[in-house]
């Protein structure tokens, strides 16, 4: 049933996801206002929050309440890959006399309730510790270094990541060996940089599998995918110093764990809004350029796989089993998704999700919830679940003086659903469609009644395949090839040229226009070197008179054509001249 809590001025309960989207009865609603956080385990079978009063902690299935800890300023929570640790977050407050203040961030065993460990943790900005999937190792980020704690054993580091000023680190997902994502920011005129090290080998940087170092970074965002094999690291900085964009500029580097390393060539300037990969960890999508934004598929060569075209989007969620991709505008766009099949790059549907901050995939790979939350948007709010065949299921809106701040699914570990194959007709619905109507231009009051007249600002481009069509070989021409493949279409082209005017002697001689060339028999003086002149000049007159053709159907001519239908005379003349002289 995938039940989905909702947290906001009513409260939190659990609303049962489809097909039936009524409120659970199992869970007890939380009537208070106060509901700071929630927060599932990685499996979805434990469900913990903080009401202001007590963090929580109950078995999703039966509802039964498992624990409950007297921690009533906690803000954040969260649990470890395995259910063993709950982490609680709370702000971080100094003594009044200006001494330390206790610990802040806590963390609790799940089986006997008891806080094993505190740390203080000032920034609420990567509060939580990293663990491997696996729980064997635990990191945090203490004073510029990497902190490593092994079998959940917080007592004592068992190693230390020691660079210059490490500022953020990335665990890879999925089996042993865990391998590090760190970023070192540049300093004095130094390159920032990303490295990759497999734990625990951290001696120097000839231990690191691979290095990457750039201008041009204030802050970075690196993303792992699925199978650890390679890193996409966004650089951007805060200012634009071209002035180009107020979003500061953004690039995007592919680093691999085999030591590969590149630049992602982005065929349109503008900002990125958004990279993502595909679960299958070969591909990824990237959305950018000034609006109306492109997008575009890459594959591990960073060659450009498939090509969305433009349009108002400004984010890509791949489905949990990578068949699906939704490309959406949110935030300051209208809403606008569309909904592609993978496998074959064809538009599935175009929904559109108004006001939307927030989206979410079903961990079964078929449903969609789309949300207007508080405080990003604080009127409208409420949540409406899809199917990506564009129906709209259920919606639901909170009242008019009510909020609602947060809304998500309950999460599964792979393989619990089996991916299906891609549909393209829509589910039935009970629902009307949700499309709204079209906003009109606003129109001044002279032109009200007056025909409308299509002016766009830019021409959208359309979707193109980016892969190299089966027939052509994957590598592009080199220059001896091409210069060859030109000389054979020449002599082509002269060899139909020639046939033409073989076909046109007899009956155009009496043509009026064509009688000084045509009428001309053709006769070879023997010199080759006239012949040649006699040859190029008759070319020229030809072009000369299709330029003509073409004037005369009206087409504007440039500066250089007029130019050489005004030799023609000069030309025929000179032509005469040879010709007489044989």
């Amino acid at each position: 049933l995938f039940p989905l809590p909702v947290r906001g001025s009513e409260g939190l309960y659990m609303v049962n996801g489809p097909p039936s989207f009524t409120e659970s009865t199992a869970f007890q609603r939380d009537s208070g206002k106060n509901c700071k956080a929630v927060a599932f385990s990685k499996d979805g079978s434990l469900f913990a929050w903080c009401n202001g009063e007590k963090v929580n902690i109950v078995n999703v299935t039966s509802a039964e309440l498992l624990r409950s800890f007297d921690l009533p300023k906690a803000v954040c929570l969260e649990f470890s890959p395995k259910n063993n640790v709950l982490a609680t977050w709370q702000a971080y407050t100094t003594a009044k006399d200006g001494t330390a203040g206790t610990p802040n961030l806590q963390l609790h065993e799940v089986k006997t309730g008891k806080c094993f460990k505190s740390f203080i943790q000032k920034k609420m900005q990567n509060w939580c510790p990293c663990w491997a999937d696996d729980e064997s190792i635990c990191a945090r980020n203490v004073n510029n270094e990497v902190h490593f704690f092994e079998n959940n054993n917080f007592n004592t580091i068992a190693n230390k990541l020691h660079l210059q000023k490490v500022n953020d680190f990335v665990l890879s997902p999925g089996a042993q060996p865990t391998k590090v994502a760190v970023y070192v920011p540049g300093s004095r005129g130094a390159p920032s940089f990303v490295r990759l090290y497999q734990y625990p080998n951290f001696g120097g940087p000839q231990s690191a599998l691979a290095n990457k170092s750039f201008f041009k970074a204030d802050k970075v965002t690196m993303l792992w995918n699925k199978k650890a094999t390679a890193v996409l690291v966004i650089a951007s900085t805060e200012v634009d110093k071209t002035g180009a964009s107020y979003y500061g500029e953004q690039t995007l580097h592919y680093i691999a764990t085999n030591g590969e390393s590149v630049v992602v060539q982005l065929p349109k300037n503008g900002p990125i809004y958004d990279v993502v990969w595909n679960p299958n960890s070969v591909e990824f999508c990237v959305v950018y350029g000034f609006m109306p934004a492109k997008a575009t598929v890459f594959n591990l060569k960073c060659d450009p796989v498939f090509d969305f075209g433009t349009g108002p989007r400004n984010a890509a969620y791949y489905s949990p089993h990578g068949h699906v991709l939704v490309l959406a505008g949110f935030g300051n766009l209208r809403g606008q998704m569309e909904v592609w099949d993978v496998k074959n790059y064809k538009l599935i549907s175009k929904p559109v999700a108004s006001d939307s901050t927030y989206f979410a995939w079903c961990p079964d790979g078929e449903h969609i919830v789309t949300a207007t939350c508080a405080p990003r948007l604080r009127v409208s709010n409420g949540y409406k679940i899809w199917h990506y065949t564009g129906s709209l299921l259920h919606s639901y809106e909170v009242p008019s003086n009510e909020e609602m701040w947060q809304v998500s699914w309950q999460p599964f570990l792979d393989g619990v659903f089996p991916a299906k194959a891609v549909k393209y007709q829509a589910v039935p619905s009970e629902l009307p469609s949700a499309d709204p109507k079209p906003a009109q231009a606003y129109r001044p009051p002279a032109l009200r009644n007056k025909p409308v007249t299509s002016s766009k600002l830019h021409e959208d481009e359309p979707p193109q395949n980016m892969k190299p069509q089966s027939g052509s070989s994957d590598k592009p021409l080199s220059k001896t090839a091409l210069k060859n493949q030109r000389k054979h279409e020449a002599k082509k082209a002269a060899k139909q040229e020639a046939k033409a005017d073989a076909n046109q002697e007899s009956p155009q001689s009496s043509a009026s226009q064509n009688a000084p060339r045509s009428a001309v028999p053709a006769v070879t003086s023997g010199d080759p070197e006239v012949d040649k002149k006699i040859k190029n000049l008759k070319k020229k007159l030809k072009a000369i008179e299709q330029l003509k053709e073409q004037a005369a159907a009206g087409k504007q001519l440039e500066k250089n054509q007029l130019e050489k239908i005004q030799k023609e005379t000069a030309l025929l003349q000179e032509l005469e001249d040879l010709e007489l002289g044989l």
